[in-house]
């Protein structure tokens, strides 16, 4: 019998975020800290506007490219947030989640043989869905001494005569790293000079703590140059809605809605409904998330001061990536050994990219209540651990 798989797909490495996820949902009283999703029920009058489409029957296909009204609100929140003026009706898609933004833009950009840059540690899925779309994905690899932002100089040494896509992360999930306007517009600068394009990954835009979120996307020269993704997952705690959205040049933009068209159809209808309301009157729901958030995020880097660990201050998302070099382990053993020892699922650095290893993600995404539960457990694993040290 003929192997009837892909080579292409047999080779690419399943998730290894879902590897912790999976052991730790079998395992009684243990807490994971693991998944990227909000703890938070999606606000009440978003879900009250999805169940009253459902009930006046609002419930068949929308126009491939989604829901006028939604792409309306899609870019007017755009242009209230970021200044940037998109066309809902040629320059916008709605998309099932973010992910497949990233898939079906890629797709549509890339031809064999077209390098991609993808800055790591970063989201699980850049790497495959570049791949899968035929081109090359070219790692640069980012450092904790750079607060893991990508530096132009590192930008510039990766652009070859065969980049055609800049995959820019930010705020980045492993890290919680942001970029400010002033990385923004070095790295603007160069992509303008190399002629290449953007895909900007901005689904955790609305979770920034430090200043205000800038989209690439509003300076000068780079509209026309970036594919702009958000989504409704995380800042409107929406993951199970499956919701995201691209803005771009009216040319990608077609292309995507092509294949959108042929893959998917059209985005789920009550999901689209639900997001009108997020964007019109989910301002302050955002708001009071994130104060939450952040409450959590100050929480930890106080209690890694305390400990001892070694972290940068991440501002941005809801994850911090402490180092745990120091122990001598890869960042799998330790995360193994942890969860074995102390039942809390972290998940390892090189999970996103090589370049996270001694490093872990540990997701804010959940309780204080839960979070002071798994950290007083990290503490006592990690003076577990220094005592076997000192005493080898």
């Amino acid at each position: 019998m003929r192997n009837p798989l892909s080579e292409q797909v047999v080779n690419i490495k399943p998730s290894g975020i879902r590897k912790f996820f999976d052991i730790v949902s079998e395992m009684k009283d243990a807490i994971s800290l693991g998944v990227g999703e909000p703890d938070f029920d999606t606000p009440w009058h978003i879900r009250d506007e999805g169940i009253y489409s459902l009930e006046k029957g609002r419930t068949f296909y929308t126009s491939n490219a989604g829901l006028k009204e939604l792409k309306i609100e899609v870019c007017n929140y755009l242009k209230r947030k970021q200044g940037i003026d998109y066309d809902y009706n040629h320059e916008t898609i709605i998309t099932v989640g973010g992910s497949e933004a990233i898939d079906i833009g890629l797709r549509a950009m890339v031809n064999p043989g077209d390098e991609v840059l993808i800055p790591q540690p970063s989201y699980v899925s850049y790497e495959p869905c570049a791949i899968l779309a035929g081109a090359k994905p070219v790692i640069i690899n980012l450092k904790a001494e750079n607060e893991f932002r990508l530096t132009a100089q590192e930008l510039l040494d990766a652009i070859t005569d065969k980049t055609k896509v800049l995959i820019l992360p930010f705020p980045n999930n492993p890290t919680g790293a942001i970029m400010e306007r002033a990385d923004l517009e070095a790295v603007a600068k160069i992509v303008i000079e190399k002629d290449i394009f953007v895909m900007s990954d901005e689904i955790y835009g609305e979770l920034t703590y430090k200043g205000g979120h800038v989209s690439i996307a509003s300076l000068p020269g780079m509209k026309e140059r970036t594919i702009l993704i958000n989504g409704f997952s995380k800042a409107y705690a929406m993951t199970g809605w499956r919701l995201g959205y691209a803005c771009g040049p009216k040319e990608i933009i077609e292309q995507m809605i092509k294949i959108h068209q042929f893959a998917i159809m059209c985005a789920p209808t009550t999901s689209q409904y639900a997001a009108v309301e997020a964007l019109r009157n989910g301002d302050e729901d955002v708001l009071e998330m994130r104060r939450a958030y952040n409450q959590r995020r100050r929480y930890l880097m106080h209690v890694f001061k305390e400990m001892g660990l070694e972290c940068f201050e991440p501002y941005g998302a809801f994850y911090v990536f402490p180092c745990i070099k120091e122990f001598g382990m890869t960042s799998d053993e330790f995360a193994s050994r942890f969860l074995e020892e102390e039942k809390v699922a972290v998940v390892p650095g090189t999970a996103f990219g090589e370049c996270g290893e001694g490093f872990l993600r540990i997701s804010y995404a959940y309780s204080l209540d839960n979070l002071k539960v798994a950290i007083g457990r990290l503490e006592k694993f990690i003076k577990r651990l220094r005592a076997e040290r000192q005493g080898a």
